[in-house]
């Protein structure tokens, strides 16, 4: 009995041939529809959840930037300084003539530099005085001169600080 309750696929086969046909017919437009509804809204889950996923964890939260207001440098000029140089043979001696400019983080720094002038050409003849004429030599030697002098003036006008000193002339005679 059993058997005979179970129809074969042959047998579903003939019936949709005969009498059912009008039937699936009609079921074909419906069920073209559904699996086009099935695939459309199968797309929209993963676009709209990839896009959610997007906008969640992958998108670079992008702060406006702070505009940084940068105070352009000041400078000051030097009064020219004229030292002889140390001159261990006696030969002859050597002069060097230096015009510097000093490059300052602001405007405001320059009253205070200039109540400290005197400390500053002190620290600067103290120290020209003790050069050699090979200690100017090449561009290494102009390079350890000028972080020598903005190493002196940052020294002695304390606690403000220089940017650089910035050399107009110099002459080695």
């Amino acid at each position: 009995m059993a058997a005979k309750a179970k129809k074969t696929d042959e047998e579903d086969d003939v019936e949709a041939d005969g009498e059912g046909a009008e039937a699936t017919e009609a079921a074909q437009p419906k069920s073209r529809l559904r699996l086009i509804l099935i695939i459309v809204g199968g797309v929209a889950v993963l676009g709209g959840g990839g896009g959610g996923t997007y906008f969640a964890f992958f998108r670079h939260h992008e702060a406006k930037p702070e505009v940084a207001v940068v105070k352009p440098p000041a400078f000051f000029d030097m009064p020219e300084v004229l030292v002889n140089l140390s001159n261990a043979t006696g030969d002859r001696t050597q002069y060097l003539k230096v015009k510097i400019v000093l490059e300052l983080p602001d405007s405001t720094m320059q009253p205070h530099v200039q109540n400290t002038m005197p400390r500053v050409m002190d620290a600067f003849q103290t120290y020209l005085r003790e050069l050699r004429p090979s200690d100017l030599e090449g561009s290494a030697g102009l390079y350890r001169l000028k972080e020598e002098l903005t190493r002196r003036v940052n020294v002695a006008i304390a606690p403000s600080r220089i940017n650089a000193v910035l050399f107009k002339e110099i002459v080695v005679q």
